[in-house]
């Protein structure tokens, strides 16, 4: 079965359930899964029930889409995401990404949590993501291009839409919100940095470091939809003197200690877009 035959059966089947029509997809990373609360909900579909959807088996990811409203706008969230560590193939890891451009979305809203690597980060600020670099192993394009998703050279210069950037920016300052703006390198994982790699990857001019992401902005940007990228800083890895012992509970703790700050940065976003 074909990519877009996959999709197909896919949209065929969330149909069937319900007739919401989303116009912005939600990502939710480690330990934010509580901006479900946000959600007037609609309906909600657990992904083992999905066809073609893969089952999340990472601790803080819940594992189901939900469909409903957030300031007014008609959103699918995706409750857990899928890391390509996990051993899933890469296309089973954006298949949620272009799933939503074929169920309406013009735009998606990903989240992380991640490790800071500018000395002006603490541990539960926010960073908005201006750009990425990617050292993922796979590419998520890689193979034969099917041009109705899109190009086959796709353009990454705005990947991270500037004016969705510049409109959260100005959300965050108006509440008194910590929030800096910075590059996103995606690694593969699952292991946390080392400090060597911590001080490489700030040298090349990253700002945090997560194992999600990239994939999904590209794969978001390949088939046209407009995207807004949000971290929250879980642990710092640079100057090496910040770096502690860290482990994924310390993960999901930082993010959920900052989850208000980022769903009320999203909720007003939302409202403006």
């Amino acid at each position: 079965m074909t990519v877009i035959e996959q999709i197909n059966t896919t949209v065929e089947f969330i149909r069937s359930i319900s007739k919401f029509n989303p116009e912005i997809g939600i990502v939710l990373g480690s330990g934010l899964g509580n901006f479900t609360n946000e959600v007037e909900v609609v309906k909600e579909i657990a992904y083992e029930d999905i066809p073609n959807f893969p089952v999340v088996t990472v601790k803080g990811h819940s594992g189901k889409l939900i469909f409903g409203k957030v300031s007014g706008k008609n959103i699918i969230a995706f409750s857990g995401r899928f890391h390509y560590y996990e051993g899933y193939e890469i296309d089973e890891v954006i298949f949620p990404v272009r799933l939503m451009k074929y169920l309406g979305c013009h735009s998606v809203v990903i989240s992380n949590a991640s490790g800071g690597m500018n000395p002006a980060q603490r541990v539960g600020d926010l960073m908005i993501i201006s750009d990425h670099i990617n050292l993922q192993p796979v590419h998520p394009l890689r193979g034969k291009n099917d041009e109705n998703l899109g190009p086959r050279f796709p353009d990454m210069l705005n990947a991270y839409h500037d004016e969705y950037r510049a409109i959260a920016i100005k959300i965050a300052e108006e509440n008194n919100i910590t929030c800096h703006q910075g590059v996103y390198v995606g690694v593969q994982g699952p292991t946390f940095e080392t400090p060597a790699e911590y001080k490489a990857f700030h040298l090349m001019g990253g700002d945090a470091v997560g194992m999600s992401t990239v994939p999904e902005v590209i794969a978001a940007r390949h088939v046209g939809l407009k995207v807004f990228g949000i971290s929250v800083i879980s642990d710092c890895g640079y100057p090496p003197e910040a770096m502690i012992d860290i482990n994924h509970d310390m993960v999901i703790a930082a993010a959920k200690e900052a989850e208000p700050k980022m769903s009320l940065i999203i909720k007003e976003l939302l409202a403006k877009i």
